[in-house]
């Protein structure tokens, strides 16, 4: 089994998560300033060197200004 961090569902749900903050004209800095962590926690996990949990995906998701459920769905879409 790979590192569920290597997962390639993982990093189909890393490039979703940058795509929406891309997508809405955000930047690394603007999402960790609004969830009041460094800028380096965003990096992190977009780049998949730390894991997000439930609670802290719907807290991006709703500082994206994205439904979490919605972000679930797309993902769950790519995955198949």
């Amino acid at each position: 089994m790979p590192n569920p961090l290597h997962d390639p569902r993982y990093v189909l749900f890393r490039a979703l998560l940058v795509s929406e903050r891309e997508r809405n004209g955000l930047t690394q800095v603007d999402i960790a300033t609004r969830l009041g962590r460094p800028q380096s926690y965003v990096s992190k996990y977009e780049r998949g060197e730390r894991r997000l949990d439930i609670i802290e995906f719907i807290d991006v998701a709703n500082v994206l200004g994205v439904d979490p459920h919605e972000l679930f769905r797309m993902l769950v879409g790519k995955i198949g």
